[in-house]
């Protein structure tokens, strides 16, 4: 599963690519490689590939309100019992994307953006952040069973 995180430069958001490289039968998402992306468009308008979307969003915006544990965080440093946790990502964008893969085959995959409301603008996502949205994206990779 090569998940793709691309932070902007001068925006406190990112971008989550997240490529279905595996069939998913409980969305009767059972042939993903297509020769085009054309073809491709045929999948994200599915039936299947709209509930996936669907569980996506639940399944992210329970993981934006109650981020995955992180080892290195500052939060999780010393017992804290001012319930201080980061501030919350808000959800931008989430929809189907057309993924190019190997040998010029294109697969369907998930499209999020998230940004930083609390975040100064035109300034860029801090690391600490940025480790934050790839412990989330690596978390819905594995609630959603897309692995």
């Amino acid at each position: 599963m090569s998940i793709r995180i691309i932070a902007d430069v001068n925006q406190p958001s990112a971008t989550i690519e997240i490529p279905l490289d595996k069939p998913l039968p409980d969305y009767d998402l059972d042939q993903l490689e297509q020769p085009t992306p054309r073809d491709v468009d045929s999948i994200l308008v599915s039936q299947g590939f709209r509930d996936l979307v669907d569980d996506a969003r639940g399944v992210l915006m329970d993981l934006l309100v109650h981020p995955p544990f992180q080892a290195g965080a500052p939060e999780n440093a010393k017992l804290d019992f001012t319930h201080s946790k980061p501030p919350a990502l808000e959800l931008v964008q989430l929809t189907g994307a057309i993924c190019p893969g190997d040998d010029e085959v294109y697969r369907p995959g998930l499209w999020i953006v998230l940004s930083d409301p609390h975040a100064k603008t035109k300034t860029a996502m801090p690391v600490a952040t940025q480790d934050r949205i790839h412990c989330i994206a690596g978390e819905l990779v594995k609630r959603l069973q897309l692995e």
